[in-house]
């Protein structure tokens, strides 16, 4: 064989054993994860920005972000539900580059699986203690979601995992929301057939275990953009794919209906400062059409403390060594503006 075993690694329940999540966290999780639910069911009016680094990189810069986000959480409460976006897993294109904390707790050291199991479950924790605001993350290896399973209260599926069949049904066991991206190709199609499936029960291997699930009735969809066959991006954002959506929704036996709009990535065309004029474009055709206004029920942003994005090794505190980033200063003028609309 080709592989070459280096070393077994500790169970997710040893991990979650030796790094707990204080008892006194396990209830404002509670309280949080009825807070989202209540978004993406309709119960709640309020809008979900799950917003944050394109990589969580640093777990000082980004506790550091998310204290920030804290702050204006207590003004903002009323309208918006802030998920800080802690992503410690990076999908990359082509397989080349840094691909996140838990293959390299350090981005400048050679990978270490066990160092960066541990540092993403003691940066995730870190922050939600300093700040009572539990995040999302990006399931990106389906088997190591337990890892981190009691503290997330939000998870990615990505536009190279959605149409994966192990993400759709690990995603079927979860109890918290899980947006489903549509695929780098565009198709709408793919993205709700995800979310159909992640919405049933089913029975398959995971972890050497066979498991049976009950369904996730809080997947739902994330537009964030395609790409061509001439490798072009193009936006999916607008009235128009909203409405196209919202006609598909409405042919598909689906629970809680509901789409989270990235504003980067493809819709953007990485054009990071473009995410302000997007993100209210969006808020404007939810005011438009009620039923796109209950349709959309959130946005991701990508956001840090410094604008841009830097090399590895760059060395500026709180700026992305992956996509380029809001920085803080547009990020909280973008929030206070998105808390102002009905």
């Amino acid at each position: 064989m080709s592989f070459e075993f280096i070393k077994k690694l500790p169970t997710p329940t040893e991990i979650r054993e030796e790094y707990a999540l204080p008892p006194e966290l396990v209830r404002v999780k509670e309280q949080r994860d009825a807070q989202i639910r209540d978004v993406i069911t309709g119960k709640s009016n309020k809008f979900l920005v799950i917003i944050g680094p394109c990589s969580a990189d640093n777990e000082d810069s980004v506790c550091d972000y998310v204290n920030r986000l804290a702050r204006i959480n207590d003004k903002v409460s009323d309208r918006l539900v802030l998920v800080p976006r802690i992503y410690t897993n990076k999908p990359r294109t082509t397989g080349e580059g840094y691909k996140g904390m838990v293959h390299q707790p350090d981005p400048e050291q050679k990978p270490d699986f066990l160092a960066g199991l541990i540092a993403i479950r003691k940066m995730h924790i870190r922050a939600f203690q300093e700040t009572g605001l539990s995040a999302a993350d990006e399931m990106l290896y389906p088997e190591n979601w337990r890892y981190l399973s009691d503290i997330l209260s939000y998870v990615a599926i990505g536009a190279r995992s959605v149409e994966d069949q192990q993400h759709r049904l690990t995603v079927s066991g979860f109890d918290v929301p899980a947006g489903m991206k549509n695929p780098t190709s565009g198709d709408f199609s793919v993205m709700l057939n995800a979310v159909y499936a992640a919405q049933h029960p089913h029975s398959f291997i995971y972890r050497g275990w066979e498991v049976n699930t009950t369904g996730n009735d809080m997947a739902h969809t994330v537009l964030r953009g395609a790409t061509n066959k001439h490798g072009q991006n193009t936006p999916n954002y607008h009235y128009e794919d909203l409405n196209r959506l919202l006609e598909m929704y409405n042919t598909m036996d689906l629970k809680n209906p509901a789409c989270v709009i990235d504003t980067n990535h493809s819709n953007s065309n990485k054009q990071y400062e473009q995410q302000v004029r997007i993100a209210k474009e969006i808020m404007h055709n939810r005011k438009l059409n009620p039923d796109i206004h209950s349709l959309v029920k959130g946005l991701m942003i990508e956001s840090y403390i410094e604008e841009g994005c830097q090399k590895v090794g760059g060395g500026i505190y709180g700026k992305s060594i992956t996509d380029p980033c809001l920085g803080w200063e547009a990020t909280e003028k973008l929030i206070y503006d998105l808390a102002e609309y009905d």
